[in-house]
């Protein structure tokens, strides 16, 4: 999958691109049907598939602090997208000289860049004010050399499949439901940072991952499993993704716990696959109180993850 930070004229492509376009934040189940679309469209056509999106989000963009919680980073959806994705993933910087194109900028910009046909969702809107949408584009798009394809909503579970659904899901602690909507459990990737090295003191180290989001769609202590160690295989552990308050934390910070494994972790990168929210993160009166909390932490985590191994 090659990677492209802009679109220009002189962008090379195979005659030209079939272009899905979106935030594509958590590469849902809705996602995956316009992407597979996509690549259907481009064999047929001899064309290269396209995924197109923005960095940051636009709804991050928009939206003061506390801005909207982040279901993947950059880093995730390129993970995400590079086993089965596109032939080309295109990251457009989302600021204020792209929110400022009127629609007949935009789609001038995708047909000049090679785009030859467009799979967007029902909703879809982009340019000045959201003005290019669905309906702006199947009545101008063909005259700028842009066939045009939507896709109606997805459902899965008698529910409509949006980014919105999913951090609705994760926020109440709603694992399955969420693993429902994207078609997979719901998993942070990073690379383990050296931390302060409390949990070794206390019997219990973790790996440290930075989140790279300004906010994270939930919190609390979880059963995980952490995938990057052993290969095809995910470990079972324990994680905390929250601030700390216990210890005069500050900001947010993925710690996995992983059982019976004494190995170094650090600079490799992982992935935290969340398997069942145990308890919401709280502020103890002292570090014994909460390594008490810990030690029963454990033991729920190893008995959610042993009745789902059973199974």
């Amino acid at each position: 999958m090659q990677l492209l930070r802009n679109l220009k004229p002189s962008t090379p492509g195979v005659g030209g691109y079939v272009a899905t376009l979106g935030a594509f934040d958590g590469i849902h189940l809705g996602h995956r049907v316009l992407i597979a679309r996509a690549r259907a469209l481009a064999r047929e056509a001899g064309l290269a598939s396209m995924v197109l999106s923005f960095e940051p989000l636009p709804k991050e963009y928009f939206s003061p602090a506390p801005s909207v919680a982040r279901l993947t980073t950059f880093r995730e959806r390129w993970r995400l997208l590079a086993s089965d994705g596109p032939d080309v993933f295109c990251v457009l910087p989302f600021n204020a000289r792209l929110r400022a194109m009127r629609a007949a900028q935009f789609a001038g910009l995708l047909a000049s860049a090679g785009v030859r046909h467009m799979v967007i969702g029902h909703d879809f809107r982009a340019a000045y004010r959201g003005e290019a949408d669905v309906a702006w584009f199947q009545q101008h798009g063909p005259a700028l050399g842009l066939a045009i394809e939507v896709v109606p909503p997805v459902q899965e579970s008698g529910l409509r499949v949006s980014s919105g659904l999913i951090r609705e899901a994760l926020a109440a602690g709603n694992l399955p439901q969420a693993a429902r909507l994207l078609g997979r459990p719901y998993s942070m990737f990073g690379r383990v940072v050296r931390g302060d090295q409390l949990g070794r003191t206390l019997g219990y180290p973790t790996a440290n991952l930075r989140l790279a989001r300004r906010q994270t769609p939930m919190e609390g202590i979880f059963a995980v499993r952490v995938r990057g160690i052993e290969h095809g295989r995910g470990l079972p552990g324990v994680a905390s993704l929250g601030t700390r308050p216990t210890v005069g934390g500050t900001r947010p910070l993925l710690e996995a716990h992983v059982f019976d494994f004494s190995g170094d972790l650090y600079g490799r990168e992982i992935e935290v696959e969340f398997v069942a929210w145990l308890r919401e993160e709280r502020r103890f009166d002292s570090v014994a109180l909460m390594v008490e909390q810990i030690h029963r932490d454990a033991a729920d985590a190893r008995a959610v993850l042993g009745m789902i191994v059973r199974r």
